[in-house]
């Protein structure tokens, strides 16, 4: 593998910090460079980037207790983290991205320390079935991103204490609680702590894209000052809770892929202003539909037709498909 390696390795356990420094890395990550991200948050609640924090953890509750809220860049569902868990993240060029070789990293490390873990669905590893790490992914033009959660040693109570579950979730996937579906490495490796998980990652990672020169280096060798202005964006209300207005009508389903909800303003039967909530990994789909509906009456089969004319190929099709049989479906 002919290119820079490079691992950080940060020692603050502020989720908005991390974030910041996460996406700084993102932003400056060079054509031929390889760079794992290794980070912890303590007692954090961390949402997709086009989610409804209120329908998806219990903030106040959080906060209450000293915890943080945090919004990600990527898509895909809300996850707890705490020191028991290690969040990595895989940053390079679009043109270098490779989520088979990525995700191939994460299983080697796991299995060396003699569990069995395997590739589940399109962001999940697990173990007997179980989630140990859910994975999500950000692309910028030229740049990209994909990271995930590796659960150790994590406290599932908490887990199930501030993260709420929607019906239609437990409804269409059968799920009888969170704690039933994930699992901690712990559970197969007694003696297995954060810091050998950290060590079998950083082998990996270098037997995949080569030697680090400068082995696991300090986030504090980075610039500071572009990641304080990033980390005062992810410590703001507006990009952690952003504006949810009072929503004169409200739809919600789920799909395969994701859940989705929808919130229309409208003014004389005409939407003024729409939002799209959901839990799908594909974060520019979801963010194309509102602009979609502004100006539409608020008449299904209308809000079907303006979104069907929506460009979409492979796996993109079948969300636009799914969701304009869903709104023609509708009684209104």
């Amino acid at each position: 593998m002919t290119g820079e390696t490079h691992i950080f390795q940060s020692d603050s356990h502020n989720p908005w910090y991390n974030l910041a420094v996460e996406e700084f890395l993102l932003d400056t990550v060079k054509e031929n460079q390889y760079i794992l991200y290794l980070w912890q948050n303590y007692n954090t609640i961390v949402i997709g980037k086009n989610q409804n924090p209120w329908k998806e953890c219990r903030p106040g509750m959080l906060e209450r207790d000293g915890g943080y809220l945090a919004r990600r860049l990527s898509g895909g569902g809300t996850v707890y983290h705490d020191l028991g868990n290690l969040n990595f993240t895989f940053l390079m060029s679009r043109e270098h991205y490779n989520l088979e070789k990525q995700t191939g990293v994460i299983l080697a490390a796991v299995r060396k320390l003699g569990i069995p873990a395997e590739m589940n669905g399109r962001n999940d590893l697990t173990v007997d079935g179980r989630k140990f790490s859910g994975n999500a992914f950000c692309f910028r033009k030229n740049s990209a991103y994909h990271h995930g959660t590796i659960l150790v040693s994590s406290n599932f109570e908490k887990l199930v204490h501030y993260l709420q579950v929607p019906e239609e979730k437990i409804r269409s996937k059968g799920i009888e609680s969170v704690r039933s579906r994930v699992v901690n490495l712990t559970e197969y490796n007694h003696s297995l702590t954060i810091d050998t998980v950290v060590k079998a990652l950083v082998q990996e990672f270098t037997l995949a894209y080569g030697e680090a020169p400068g082995g696991v280096q300090n986030v504090q060798s980075l610039d500071q000052a572009v990641i304080q202005k990033l980390f005062e964006k992810y410590a703001s209300w507006e990009w952690r809770y952003g504006q949810v207005p009072n929503f004169d009508m409200e739809i919600s389903t789920r799909f395969a892929w994701g859940g989705i909800e929808i919130g229309l303003k409208l003014e004389k039967g005409i939407v003024v202003e729409a939002f799209v909530y959901s839990d799908a990994l594909d974060v520019e789909f979801i963010e194309m539909i509102p602009e979609l509906f502004k100006g539409a009456p608020l008449n299904a089969v209308v809000l079907g037709d303006r979104l069907s004319q929506m460009k979409a190929e492979g796996f993109r099709w079948t969300m636009r498909e799914d969701i304009v049989q869903w709104l023609k479906s509708k009684n209104f």
